[in-house]
This record gives C-alpha cells, sequence and structure tokens, in this order.
C-alpha cells in the first residue's frame, strides 16, 4: 500500500489505529509514490505540489494537459491530479488520453465547476475521484492515499493474473510433455505389436513400417492436420493386425488360397477393428483397419462402402499400402519399379483407388519414396513411423 510518511498528527477517526499516510513497514523502504499535478493556474498547481511533497510524495507539476502528455511518454507516476478547464488540452481529453495509454493509472480530476453532472462524466470516462476546489489539505490527502492504494490493489492484481496464468502454463507444458512421454509409450508398444506380425507373416516382413511411412509421406501431401495424420498413421500401421487370429496354414500358404480360405482371410480387416475399437487410445485408427480394404468403387471389402464413404485414412492408405506391394518382392514374383507402380495406381484410379488421393500421388517424385524404403529396410533398422508422423518427411534426392 502507498502511503504518506509518518507525522505528529492529532488521531484521526477515519485511519486505522497504529498507520499514519505514506508509513511503510519498518525496515522495509520503498520508493515514493510519483503525482503528476496538472493545473493551468500557478498558484494552485503550486500549492497542490507543496501539500504533497510535505508529505513525502514525489511531485511534478504540468501548466498544460499537452505538456501533462509528453511528461507522460518518459516518465513513469502512480497517480495524475488534473484540473478540468484548461486552454489547449481540458482535464476529460486529457483523462481520456491517459486511461487509453495507461489504464491502470489512477487519475482524479481538480475543479471549481460545482456540477454533479461534471464529476459523474468525469467517473463515466474513467477517472477514480474527484475534488472540488477550494478543498481542505486533509481532503486532498486522503482521495490522494485512496487513488494510491487503488493503484497498488490494481498492480497487486495485474501481478497476481500474471503469475496465476504463467502457472498454468507452465503446468500445461508439463501436462503437454506428460501425453507426450505417455503417447510414445504407447506407439512403442504398436511397433512390438507389428514386429509380432512380422514374425508370423515372413512374406511381408517391414511391409507394415514401410505402408506407414508412405501412408504418411501422401496425408502430408494432401494436406491431413499433423493430429489427424497421427491416427491415420496408427490405422496404417495395424492394418493387418487382425491377421494375428488367422490360422497359420492359411496365413503361411505358398499356393493359391481356396474359396473358404479366402473368406477367412478377408475376415483379417473385422478381426483387427474388433481388437482396437474398445481401446480409446485406438477407436479412431480401428476405423482405417476396418475398411483398409474397401475400393473407391464399391468393390471391395468387408461393406462395400464407395467413395467418400470410406475414411479418407484408408483411402490413402490403399494407394500407399499398392505402392509397397508392387515394389516388394513376393513368392511368385520379383518387385517391379516404382514407375511401374506409378503406372498401375493411374490405371485403377477411380475404381480401386480416390482419383483424389492418386493425383496427389503423381506429383511426388519417385525418390521420395525410394529414400523412405531405403530408410526404413536397409541401413536403418531402428527407424521409427511413429517418430516420422511428427517430423518432417524426408526431402527428395
Amino acid at each position: 500500500m502507498v502511503s504518506r510518511p509518518t507525522k505528529q498528527e492529532a488521531p484521526n477517526p477515519g485511519k486505522k489505529p497504529g498507520v499514519e499516510p505514506n508509513a511503510r513497514a519498518a525496515g522495509k523502504p520503498s520508493r515514493r509514490a510519483r503525482i503528476l499535478v496538472v493545473d493551468d493556474e500557478t498558484q494552485v498547481r503550486s500549492m497542490i505540489g507543496s501539500a504533497l511533497e510535505r508529505e513525502g510524495y514525489a511531485i511534478q507539476l504540468a501548466a498544460s494537459g499537452k505538456e501533462a502528455l509528453e511528461i507522460l511518454e518518459d516518465n513513469a507516476f502512480d497517480l495524475v491530479l488534473t484540473d478540468i478547464v484548461m486552454q489547449d488540452l481540458n482535464g476529460i481529453a486529457l483523462l481520456e488520453r491517459i486511461h487509453g495509454r495507461h489504464p491502470n493509472l489512477p487519475v482524479v480530476m481538480v475543479t471549481a465547476v460545482h456540477d454533479i453532472g461534471v464529476a459523474i462524466d468525469s467517473m463515466r470516462r474513467g477517472a477514480y475521484d474527484y475534488l472540488l476546489k477550494p478543498f481542505e489539505r486533509e481532503h486532498l490527502l486522503n482521495t490522494v492515499e485512496r487513488a494510491l492504494d487503488h493503484r497498488q490493489l490494481l498492480e497487486e492484481s495485474h501481478n497476481y493474473r500474471q503469475s496465476l496464468e504463467e502457472m498454468v502454463r507452465a503446468r500445461t507444458e508439463m501436462l503437454r510433455h506428460a501425453m507426450e512421454d505417455l503417447e510414445h509409450s504407447y506407439d512403442v508398444t504398436l511397433e512390438a505389436l507389428g514386429d509380432a506380425l512380422d514374425l508370423k507373416d515372413s512374406e511381408t516382413e517391414g511391409h507394415s513400417k514401410r505402408v506407414t511411412a508412405y501412408t504418411i509421406a501422401l496425408a502430408r501431401a494432401i494436406g491431413i492436420s499433423p493430429a489427424e495424420i497421427r491416427v491415420i498413421a496408427r490405422g496404417a500401421f495395424l492394418h493387418d493386425i487382425g491377421k494375428m487370429a488367422i490360422p497359420d496354414e492359411i496365413l503361411r500358404k505358398p499356393g493359391k488360397l481356396t474359396k473358404e480360405e479366402q473368406k477367412s482371410m478377408r475376415e483379417h480387416c473385422t478381426r483387427g477393428y474388433n481388437m482396437l475399437r474398445k481401446i480409446p487410445f485406438l477407436a479412431e485408427a480401428a476405423e482405417i483397419v476396418f475398411s483398409h480394404q474397401e475400393h473407391y468403387d464399391g468393390s471391395g471389402y468387408p461393406n462395400g462402402l464407395r467413395g467418400t464413404e470410406i475414411p479418407i485414412g484408408s483411402r490413402i492408405f490403399a494407394v500407399a499400402d499398392a505402392l509397397d506391394a508392387i515394389t516388394s518382392d513376393r513368392p511368385y514374383r520379383k518387385a517391379r519399379s516404382f514407375d511401374i507402380a506409378r503406372e498401375e495406381i493411374l490405371r485403377c484410379s477411380g475404381t480401386q483407388f480416390d482419383p483424389g488421393v492418386v493425383e496427389v500421388f503423381l506429383k511426388i517424385p519417385n525418390e521420395l519414396w525410394q529414400e523412405l524404403r531405403a530408410e526404413i529396410s536397409g541401413q536403418n533398422r531402428r527407424f521409427s513411423t511413429f517418430e516420422m508422423s511428427r517430423d518432417p518427411v524426408p526431402k527428395p534426392l
């Protein structure tokens, strides 16, 4: 609280016992309150300044509203006392300028105009209080002290709010890091599941990581949001998780499958969906697992969805999946080039694949796909597709 230095005065019933104006706790000196006094009458300006200086305040005088604004440009004050009727810039205009630039700086209006309408107008425009000339010295000092107390409360409120905001930001950042750590732990678990599936189906070793990397790159090129890309990445990585429930004699059969075996194999979409849909973290990704074998023209399975009925993540995945399948070795054929893959995907645009997704795919150079494939299945076996969903895709060579 800002108040006046201790003086030997008669007791005042309006004051708190043991507290003198401008007094500070013993042993805790503080900066004197700075007050700007604005009045175009020299005698009045000097009288107010002298009365306040005797109480220990630091005073600066201004003979006009314009001079006051110039002083306020380069100096900080705790209170402004200003006359209302002045020649070049009246007190009301000065009040508005101060309120616009220094909203927490209290202003007390001082005038000889005995008109309650003027007082009300001043308060409505942001004045803290109103003094009528002539006024008693004690009335002046009490008004100043109340205004400075008000200023102190505003500063304390501002500081508390700022401290609270900083604490909220810090806690939010801590929570964000905790969520990221938890999300990372989930993704490590998912990668372990993918590795387990690779062991079960050696024909497609590395397929889950490659197709996820291709899906992420394509989704980013389409303009999918980072949060949605992370969901799509998990769905792409776990697209074949339902094969864990397919008997080994069907999954590893080297020859052509019978109709019954094909029917069983096609159940992996539904089986995978049922595995994941009850896990909150994977509920959205489960939709991609469920629909990743749907075709744009409705000829896919399990539900024969067509067009935009198929989730965008599944439509993106379908192109990435075909890209990896065509460019990977199979027991019945050798891997084909990325150029052949582009031609095949273009040929199936509008039937198996979403034409819009194919259009974006064709704009991406083969060098990007080759670099991703080398990164995953070549030199770096520790490549993490989920880290890729957070980081930029490698630039083409």
